[in-house]
């Protein structure tokens, strides 16, 4: 706790911030920092202190704001101050010729000049900024509204929350908001070893990013923004070059390659340079945008009802090369569900060998007419994940075999069925299907769902291939005897394998709803389950109705676990596994049984210092008494629970919103009057 007075806490914590923001500028803008990582966090760490002793003093737009931590359930929509225009794309330099033509018949003899950026395969942003300071982040929307993603926004480090030197007093500014390629491996990287499905492209992943519900989650995605527009009522500039400028000694970020160029053969010349260079880049392009530079030109130019007739999006074709079709190959997952994949002649494509490209699903194939034989056109999708984007009709030989999605499964040759409203089809064989078993075995045992430590893919395929598993069940009756007389597998391996296998008997009710592997049925939704059901038999009678009355639990889904327990073997196998000693009931995980349940159902916000209690200690014993935690005060809540010296924001929207704001000491006599009746 701080020994200053109000008054100096204050003028240092100013300090701070004001330090902070230029040192963040320093790195992330210029990069050039003026002191070490170490340092920049021992000021943070002093004015996060402050700012928690004195919350009087709460900023959104403070430094410490960065790091996320509030929550999102619903993103409001918001009105743009000026309508955001999508460009014309144009794909060729004839057409190029052609968009300056019609700028010269508009404008005559005026002389033109033009500036040429980088067109960032991102997500648009538009900001608001009053007297210097971030008010409001909306995304694109329809151009004339958008979500409204300021939480989100002010944890990416390239945008300012506070403007330096000279800036208009209100305006908008415009930016593409991405994540490097760098970044989205990173992120793909961490999902792998999780057993997560992978992100497509950075865009996509950018975009999900920014819409995320947790602020904190976003902050460590690393999200980075290039600004290209400033929207004022009237303008202050003459050229948008000058702007760009401008908006560069204000704080933002600006791409260092754009360039003002006075003739056509400038901008092409623009155009071939970034094409080679492109792939140098730490994040995506997907080509370059060419703009008049003059805002009194824009002006008499003018806009159609889609476009503004002043800037035009030069697209680069995506990188595809052409190669043979060897076959198509099925792959079944732990679901039964059927995808196609191309086996390809081998091609280089973005620096790598390609030898398969994924196909979706049926309707792909029939799209496409393909046949074992064909010319086929493959793209890097993201840079990340090949897939075929058309055929070269013309080499295609009339001996060519038609490809026909098969009808039964190409592991266990049961039929296949494709459910209504589905993509895929799907093997029904669950219990004999060999891929499905094992894919369903790998899934329980995976980090996400049991953990079970020391058994990975290629052990579960082994011991299944030995005959030592044929189900989930049969892992716990797994003896180091018998695992040692397997290859390379020595004693202290298999002491791990069984002790991670006892150990998992430990593991909460969620983990093994989503171990079982219904189809339809993630992370989120089984801790919905598990908290709402507390047991597994609550769970298995539980009616269709019941189910869709709960949280993210929607029609598909729940039809879904009705099927699963429809099934007599998937009855046979959970009543095996309760016997064994699998969790089935969520006590200690979501409620301990011994404590009523008087927060059961609510919404609660933690805000203060709690006595001899963590932060974390008081949401935990929130979910014990049946509360739902939420991190930020808004229409949705039911309840501020406070300690000493509660968020003063959080303190004064509560009682704005007629919130129940409950001190931890009446909480304490609630849950001691319960327990005695």
């Amino acid at each position: 706790m701080s020994r200053e007075s109000p008054n100096q806490s204050k003028v240092r914590i100013e300090e701070l911030r004001k330090q902070l923001h230029e040192h963040n500028h320093r790195y992330y803008n210029l990069n050039q920092p003026k002191i070490s990582n170490f340092q920049f966090d021992l000021l943070m760490l002093e004015l996060e202190d402050l700012e928690n002793s004195h919350p009087e003093f709460y900023d959104p737009n403070s430094p410490t704001q960065r790091v996320g931590g509030d929550i999102t359930e619903n993103f409001e929509s918001a009105q743009h101050g000026f309508q955001m225009f999508s460009l014309q794309n144009i794909y060729s330099k004839q057409e190029l010729m052609q968009w300056k033509d019609r700028l010269v018949k508009i404008l005559g003899n005026e002389e033109i000049r033009f500036v040429c950026e980088l067109k960032f395969d991102g997500v648009s942003i538009n900001l608001q900024y009053t007297e210097g300071r971030l008010t409001k982040a909306i995304t694109r929307g329809d151009g004339q509204k958008g979500d409204v993603v300021t939480v989100n926004v002010r944890t990416i480090p390239t945008i300012p929350l506070i403007l330096r030197n000279d800036f208009p007093k209100k305006f908008e500014i415009r930016g593409e908001i991405i994540l490097t390629k760098k970044q989205f491996k990173s992120i793909n990287t961490e999902r792998k070893k999780q057993g997560k499905e992978l992100y497509k492209n950075p865009r996509n992943t950018a975009a999900g990013t920014l819409k995320l519900q947790d602020s904190a989650e976003v902050a460590k995605r690393k999200l980075d923004c290039f600004f290209f527009s400033v929207v004022e009522e009237t303008p202050s500039f003459k050229t948008h070059f000058q702007m760009l400028e401008k908006a560069k000694e204000w704080g933002f970020q600006v791409f260092k390659g754009i360039k003002q160029k006075e003739s056509h053969e400038g901008i092409l010349e623009f155009i071939d340079e970034w094409e080679i260079k492109k792939k140098d880049l730490p994040f995506e392009i997907d080509g370059v945008v060419i703009k008049v530079d003059s805002l009194a030109q824009q002006e008499k130019l003018g806009v159609t009802s889609k476009f503004p007739r002043w800037a035009v999006a030069y697209k680069y074709p995506s990188e595809n090369s052409l190669t043979r079709l060897k076959s198509i190959t099925y792959q079944v997952g732990k679901t039964g569900a059927i995808t196609p994949v191309a086996e390809l002649q081998p091609v280089v494509l973005s620096g790598t060998l390609v030898k398969r490209a994924t196909l979706h699903n049926a309707d792909q194939i029939r799209k496409f007419g393909l046949r074992i034989g064909d010319w086929v056109y493959v793209e890097k999708g993201g840079e990340i994940i090949p897939k075929i984007t058309g055929v070269d009709q013309e080499n295609r030989a009339p001996e060519d075999k038609l490809v026909v999605f098969p009808e039964k499964c190409p592991q266990c040759n049961s039929p296949l069925k494709r459910e209504e409203g589905q993509a895929l089809y799907y093997c029904l064989n669950s219990q004999s299907c060999t891929p499905q078993i094992t894919g369903k075995i790998q899934h329980y045992v995976s980090r996400n769902a049991m953990d079970i430590e020391g058994i990975g893919d290629k052990k579960v395929n082994m011991l299944f291939k030995e005959g030592l598993i044929k189900d989930i069940a049969d892992l716990y009756l797994l003896r180091v005897e018998e695992l040692i007389n397997l290859p390379l597998i020595q004693k202290k391996s298999a002491l791990k394998m069984v002790r991670g296998i006892e150990n998992s008997k430990k593991q909460p009710l969620w983990r093994f709803l989503f171990g079982l592997g219904i189809r339809h049925v993630g992370e989120t939704a089984s801790k919905r389950l598990a908290k709402h059901f507390q047991s597994l038999d609550e769970f298995i009678s539980a009616p269709y109705e019941t189910l869709t009355e709960i949280e993210d639990i929607g029609e598909i889904m729940a039809q879904s676990i009705i099927d699963y327990f429809k099934d007599s073997n998937n009855i046979d196998l959970v009543d095996r596994l309760s016997k064994i000693g699998v969790p089935s009931t969520a006590e200690g995980e979501f409620t301990k049984l011994k404590l009523p349940q008087i927060l059961k159902g609510k919404k609660v916000v933690v805000s203060g210092v709690f006595m001899n209690r963590s932060r974390q200690d008081m949401k935990q014993l929130v979910e014990e008494l049946g509360g739902n935690i939420v991190s930020s005060v808004s229409g949705k809540t039911d309840i501020l629970l406070i300690g000493e010296s509660p968020g003063a924001s959080k303190l004064q929207k509560a009682k704005s919103l007629n919130i129940e704001v409950l001190p931890f000491s009446d909480l304490g006599q609630k849950i001691q009057l319960e327990s005695n009746k």
